[in-house]
C-alpha cells in the first residue's frame, strides 16, 4: 500500500500527483484513456479522414463468388481501408470502431455519471441524518443490490419499442450501479459527521447544506474519485454485453459490443473482423482499470491493496 506522507504546507492532491506521475503504468493508461477520448470525441473528422462514413457501403472491397468476405489480406487491410472491411456489406472498419467508441464511451460515461450523482447523494444522506434516512436509504441499497440486474437489463431492454437505445441503455445501467458507491460513502460519512471541524461548523451556525458541502463532500471526494474511474470499465463492458446479446444499440449505430456480436460468425473466415473491436474493448477496459486501480491506492489507501505498484 503507498502511504501519502503530508509535508509541511504540501497538500494532500499535490502529493497524490506527485505518486501518480511516478508511476509508469498510470501514464500508460492515461495516454490509452486519452487515445480512446479523443477518438470518441472526434469519431466524424477521423472517419471523413479515412475518407468512408460508417454506414457506407463498399461493394468493390468485397467479393460476392465467396461469400462476400473482404478482398485482400487481413480482411482488406489497405490504404483504401485502414482497418478493412466488414464481410457481406463492405462497411470500413475504422470507421465503424471509432464511431462505435463514441457511442460505447458516452454510454460509459454518462451512466457512470449518474450512479456517481446518485450513490454520492444517498450515501452522504445515510451517514450524515442517520436514523429512520439511515434505515430507509440502507435498505433500498440491500433492494437494489439483491435484484437481479442484468436479467432485468436484458428484458427491459427486450420489450423496448422505438426508443432512443442510448439514452434507455444509461438509465438502465445507471439505475443498478448506485448502491454500490453509496455505501462507501455512506461509510466516509459516519467517520467524518463528528470531526471537530465539522462539529465547529454545527456549533458556529452552519446550515445543514453548508456543511454537507463545504465539510463532508470534500472529504469524500477522494474515494468518490477512485471508484468512479474503477466503475468506467464495468460500464464498458456491460454495455458491450447488452449489445453482444442483441438487446443493445440496434444497427446500424455502431457500437464496439455489436460490432463483436456482428464479427462472431466470421471469425474462421475473417479473423481480423474478431479481433480489431475486441482489442480495442480490452485495452479501453484495462487502461481505465489500471489507473482506477492506482487513484485507489492513492486516494482511499485504506481499501488499496498491499504493495506499491512501478
Amino acid at each position: 500500500m503507498t502511504m501519502l506522507t503530508e509535508a509541511p504546507g504540501t497538500s494532500p492532491w499535490r502529493l497524490a500527483r506527485a505518486e501518480l506521475r511516478r508511476r509508469t503504468s498510470v501514464k500508460i493508461a492515461l495516454a490509452v484513456v486519452a487515445l480512446f477520448v479523443f477518438m470518441a470525441a472526434a469519431a466524424p473528422l477521423l472517419s471523413r479522414l479515412g475518407g468512408w462514413s460508417p454506414n457506407e457501403f463498399d461493394k468493390n472491397a468485397i467479393d460476392p463468388y465467396v461469400g462476400g468476405i473482404p478482398i485482400g489480406p487481413l480482411g482488406g487491410i489497405g490504404s483504401e481501408h485502414w482497418f478493412g472491411v466488414e464481410p457481406l456489406t463492405g462497411r470500413d472498419l475504422f470507421a465503424r470502431v471509432v464511431h462505435g467508441a463514441q457511442v460505447s464511451l458516452l454510454i460509459a460515461f454518462a451512466s457512470t455519471a449518474i450512479v456517481v450523482l446518485a450513490g454520492t447523494a444517498a450515501g452522504i444522506a445515510a451517514g450524515y441524518f442517520g436514523g429512520r434516512v439511515d434505515a430507509a436509504l440502507s435498505r433500498l441499497m440491500d433492494l437494489t443490490m439483491s435484484f437481479p440486474s442484468l436479467i432485468f437489463m436484458i428484458a427491459m431492454m427486450s420489450v423496448a419499442g422505438d426508443v432512443n437505445r442510448i439514452l434507455l441503455m444509461t438509465l438502465v445501467i445507471g439505475l443498478f450501479g448506485w448502491p454500490g458507491i453509496a455505501r462507501v460513502v455512506r461509510g466516509q460519512t459516519l467517520s467524518l459527521k463528528h470531526r471537530e471541524y465539522v462539529d465547529a461548523a454545527r456549533v458556529g451556525g452552519a446550515t445543514t447544506w453548508r456543511i454537507l458541502t463545504r465539510d463532508i463532500l470534500p472529504g469524500v471526494s477522494g474515494p468518490v474519485i477512485a471508484y468512479t474511474t474503477l466503475l468506467i470499465p464495468g460500464m464498458i463492458a456491460t454495455e458491450a454485453a447488452l449489445s453482444f446479446l442483441g438487446v443493445g444499440v440496434r444497427p446500424p449505430t455502431p457500437s464496439w459490443g455489436q460490432l463483436i456480436a456482428e464479427s462472431y460468425n466470421f471469425y474462421e473466415t475473417d479473423p481480423m473482423y474478431f479481433v480489431i473491436p475486441t482489442v480495442f474493448l480490452f485495452l479501453a477496459v484495462l487502461a481505465f482499470t489500471l489507473l482506477g486501480d492506482a487513484l485507489r491506492d492513492v486516494l482511499d489507501p485504506k481499501t488499496g491493496r498491499t504493495g506499491g505498484r512501478s
